[in-house]
This record gives structure tokens, sequence and C-alpha cells, in this order.
């Protein structure tokens, strides 16, 4: 295998976001993290203070969400939002940029939010990821083409102190011809276009239609060192089973090489 078990676990943030998730589900899949030695839990602000508590130990951090889905929050709702969660035990934030404010030009607007959030995240000892939910941004806006469009966003975040850019919600849906909502999530385009808009110090996160071990391969390939799962163990059971068929067949390889040098 390329890549060690370690290295494609800890590129995940298992994510427990979905509107309906109990506590159950919620205590289940912080367990199904420990098990799996992912990076973190991206998971709603109420939660946060529990998983701290079943994840205390585990080397598995705590993410909260800010401003989630739509980032239409105010400013200082998102700053305090994010002191709460960090208090409770978050390590990490995701906050969702005001898209809207974004589209309208308002790019101060959009420097000042991010920044509130992260100077806050930042007191605390937290680091920031922002969304930017490139799924409502495939027409450009502010005058900009889309492309233009993300690079600019990348730059502001990077200027408000943002550890990394992230690509998506998960639950950025868009009505589509036939009348259905759906969503890309993170594509090959955008993920490359982020890296490249960055400099080293900003990380890119993909996030939403990743959802098998060759998606994970792919978006490590492509520089993001982050990536939003649901599909956590599916994913890296894949992986041992990758890696004990690669070793399997060594073992019969070397059997092999052994028989036919006479060593029966």
């Amino acid at each position: 295998m390329k890549y060690t078990y370690e290295q494609l676990a800890r590129m995940i943030d298992h994510s427990l976001l979905h509107p309906t998730m109990t506590d159950r589900e919620l205590e289940d899949g912080c367990r199904l993290a420990a098990k799996y030695g992912v990076a973190s839990v991206c998971i709603k602000p109420y939660a946060v203070k529990r998983a701290a508590e079943l994840l205390r130990g585990s080397g598995v951090l705590v993410g909260a969400v800010v401003g989630f889905p739509h980032g239409s929050s105010a400013t200082e709702s998102k700053r305090y939002e994010t002191e709460l969660a960090c208090r409770d035990g978050a390590a990490e934030i995701d906050m969702v940029i005001n898209v809207g404010k974004a589209l309208s030009g308002d790019w101060d607007y959009v420097e000042r939010d991010i920044k509130a959030v992260c100077d806050e995240a930042h007191c605390h000892s937290a680091k920031v990821k922002v969304i930017f939910e490139n799924d409502y941004l495939t027409q450009g806006g502010a005058g900009l083409s889309s492309d233009d469009f993300k690079r600019r966003l990348c730059q502001i975040c990077e200027r408000a102190g943002a550890d990394w850019v992230k690509t998506s919600t998960g639950y950025g849906f868009v009505k589509q011809a036939d009348g259905r909502y759906n969503y890309k999530g993170a594509t090959e385009h955008d993920l490359a276009l982020m890296r490249a808009s960055c400099s080293p110090r900003v990380q890119v996160k993909a996030a939403g239609g990743v959802r098998d071990l060759d998606g994970l391969i792919q978006v490590r390939e492509l520089g993001a060192t982050r990536c939003g799962a649901t599909a956590t163990a599916a994913m890296l059971d894949e992986y041992r089973r990758r890696e004990e068929a690669e070793r399997t067949g060594e073992v019969k390889a070397a059997v092999s090489g052994e028989l036919g040098q006479g060593g029966y």
C-alpha cells in the first residue's frame, strides 16, 4: 500500500451532523471514531461536551461546526458559538462563510466574519476550517468567474487566519433541472484550485461525496490533509482488506520462489 493505515485514518474527520442524529447515534459515532483512530469527530455544538467526555484519552479530537450549514448567523453569534464550543472541549472549528455576503461582493464583511471566529478559536488554541460551500458558487459572483471567486475566498481566509479552507458542508443541496435537490461536494477541480490558491500555511479539507477508500486516497493525492466522511468504517475496513491481500500475495510469491529454487 502506498500510504499507511495511520496516514489515511488521520485524514478523516468523522462526520456526525445529520439533522436527525440521536444521542445514541452520537455516542456510537464517537466510539467508532476512537476504534478506527481518525483525526477527529465533526459534530454539532450542543454535543461537544459529551463527545469530549467520550473521546478523552483516545487521541481523537473534537471538532464543532459554527454557523452551520448556511453561514447565515450574525458574526457575533458565530464568535460566541465558537467560544462556547471551545470551552466545552472543541479543538477544531468548522465555520461556514456568509455565502450571500460573498456573492454580493461584500468582501470586508466576509473577512471580518471569518477573522472573528479565527481570533476567538486561536485564543483557545483551537484551529479553524472555513467552509465555502462550492456547490453554491458554480456560476461565480460579484463580477468574478467561479474559479476566481474561490481564489478570492482563499486569499481572504488566509489573511483572516484560517488554518484550513474547506469545500463543502455536505448539505449544500442545489435544485437540479428535474426539480430534485442534490450536491457534488468536493471535486478534483476545486481541491486542486484551492490547494494552489493558498500558501503552505493553509491546509485544504474535502467534504461531501468522498465515500470510499479510493476517493480518500485521491483527496490526499490532490493535496488535502483532511476529509469529512460518514463512510469511515467502510473506507478503513477496505484498507485492512487490501493490506491483508497484499501481505498474503507477498507470502505466496515468496513461497512460490522457494519452491522454484528447490526449497521444498
